[in-house]
């Protein structure tokens, strides 16, 4: 984890963390459909944890229990990463739900991005080479070109393709709005709030943002159209508790759990203290093979269990990622998982001796 001492050029300095990009591994994808039924049901599941005596008892038997795919930042193994192009495959390729990380624009529009910065997936720095700000990273300044200084219709003019490989020339940025059309009727969304605290100095309600999004589209409250489901993610519990406490907002909310403390959150004590605020955590699949025990104690403080992230990785990927997601899925009894191969998920168990 690498400390990012940002000059914010708002009066101020705030303390960051940044990581290491994923790989993604390019080839042709295998796709499939399921029927929005499988969706509907499945995000049901993620109910455990949320109270369902004021809502009509639902059958979660069968097709119910099967366990949530979650395309991470889409189908980003095939393509790049939160665009329309790799939220349009996870789809094709049988996604439950689609996710969208979130920042902001200076104009205040929620975009999918991950990173705080347009550097890394777009062509800002060619597009706008005088737009940086400047940063200490071990020592040395690098300069940055952060999301938040440019509005909309300046992000617009940004390929967030080429990077990736060919073929992708020219893709944008989308805006959480589209992401929504986009799924609606098909999968659910599970957008994340990104650096909700570094938004917050600057004068923005990220949180209040994302509702009323979601509103304009009829998606604020729980089961408002169970095609189009929403469950919202953050690594900040203090993004989830105003969500929660002060929005009064009665969507599912995940806590994504890894960095120094996350042994603690893993404990009885821990999880009892995320129920309060969250119907279901997010760890790393590495946390959850420290912590075996994890999954059983979330179930137990009524707390859905949604690890992260999969994906194929080196010349055997593609039959290692089935395994390992196999192994999540059905001895450690996860209720999902986020990959970057929604189409290498696997549905079923594996035939013993396989």
């Amino acid at each position: 984890m690498v400390q990012i001492l940002l000059s914010t050029g708002f009066g101020r300095r705030a303390t960051l963390s940044g990581k290491d990009p994923h790989s993604h591994p390019n080839r042709e994808p295998v796709t499939m459909k399921r029927p929005v039924r499988t969706v509907l049901l499945a995000a049901l599941a993620l109910c455990v944890g949320c109270s369902l005596e004021s809502t009509e008892q639902a059958d979660l038997s069968t097709e119910s229990t099967g366990a949530l795919l979650v395309a991470h930042r889409g189908a980003s193994a095939y393509a790049p990463e939160h665009t329309m192009a790799a939220y349009q495959l996870a789809l094709e390729q049988g996604a439950d739900f689609i996710e969208p990380d979130l920042q902001l624009t200076q104009d205040g529009v929620l975009i999918a991005l991950h990173d705080l910065t347009l550097d890394r997936t777009t062509n800002a720095r060619e597009v706008f080479p005088d737009r940086f700000r400047e940063e200490l990273v071990r020592g040395e300044t690098v300069r940055r070109w952060y999301a938040n200084d440019f509005t909309l219709e300046e992000i617009r003019q940004l390929d967030a393709g080429s990077w990736f490989g060919e073929g992708f020339e020219g893709v944008q940025v989308p805006t959480l709005s589209e992401v929504i059309e986009l799924a609606s009727g098909q999968a659910g969304i599970f957008p994340e709030t990104k650096a909700p605290e570094v938004y917050g100095d600057r004068g923005y309600n990220m949180e209040q943002l994302l509702l009323d999004e979601l509103e304009r589209y009829g998606l604020h409250r729980r089961n408002a159209d169970p095609s189009t489901p929403v469950v919202i993610q953050s690594f900040s519990a203090e993004s989830l508790k105003i969500l929660r406490l002060h929005l009064a907002s009665d969507l599912p909310l995940t806590f994504l759990v890894s960095g120094p403390a996350a042994d603690e959150w893993l404990t009885a004590e821990g999880l009892a203290e995320i129920s309060e605020f969250a119907t279901g955590i997010g760890p790393t699949r590495n946390l959850l093979l420290e912590h075996p025990d994890a999954v059983d104690l979330a179930h137990e403080a009524g707390l859905t269990v949604i690890p992260w992230t999969f994906a194929a990785r080196g010349p055997d990927g593609s039959a290692s990622a089935i395994e390992e997601m196999a192994h999540f899925l059905f001895e450690l009894g996860v209720d999902g998982l986020f990959t970057n191969n929604p189409d290498l998920f696997p549905r079923t168990p594996p035939e013993e001796g396989s």
